[in-house]
């Protein structure tokens, strides 16, 4: 019960809470107000990080060169006010030690993938943890790209490469699994 009866890219299993994290990937400074569809996006990575924090899974959060792009979006920034952001310089999150030391650390292999800008940041993540033996979900509602091209093509690459396409409703309810107890209400309440 709550299994597909399918494989998926060779893979039986479905997001599991117990074996999830979520990547925030640099949503940041003026670059982020270019994004398309920047009001929808920025309101799914909110719901989705709200999402996470009332499943408690364990989230990590990077921004790209924050000293020249500028930090997080205040709206997600005031979300972590405990968190710091790992900062790198790279396009891949992959190519921060202490950012794969962290995820290595919370033996989870389920990583949900959220931010921006999905041909470029989020793309090259994606396939480094993929090629890292991570399965990645790709939350397709809450990524972007400047222009809506950009995000489509990062979305079908990375469909090619063994990414899952999801969305932030559909991960959600799919770490859930049942529809009762006080994180089913909180979930219901931060979809809406």
């Amino acid at each position: 019960m709550g299994k597909c009866n399918f494989a998926i890219k060779g893979e039986d299993e479905v997001l599991k809470l117990e074996n999830t994290v979520l990547t925030i990937i640099d949503v940041q400074g003026k670059l982020a107000t270019l994004m398309y569809q920047k009001e929808e996006f920025f309101a799914n990575v909110i719901r989705m990080i709200r999402g996470a924090m009332a499943l408690k899974v364990p989230i990590l959060w990077n921004e790209q060169l924050p000293d020249k792009l500028g930090p997080t979006i205040p709206e997600i920034r005031e979300l972590l006010p405990d968190m710091e952001p790992f900062n790198k310089s790279t396009f891949s999150c992959c190519g921060i030690d202490s950012y794969v030391d962290q995820l290595k650390s919370l033996d989870r292999k389920q990583i949900l993938l959220v931010g921006m800008e999905t041909h470029v940041c989020v793309y090259q993540t994606a396939c480094d943890l993929i090629r890292m033996g991570y399965e990645v979900y790709l939350v397709a509602d809450a990524v972007s790209s400047r222009t809506s091209e950009n995000k489509q093509l990062g979305i079908e690459a990375l469909k090619q490469v063994g990414a899952r396409i999801t969305s932030v409703e559909m991960a959600l309810f799919e770490m859930m699994q049942v529809a009762e107890g006080d994180a089913f209400r909180q979930i219901v309440k931060i979809v809406k």
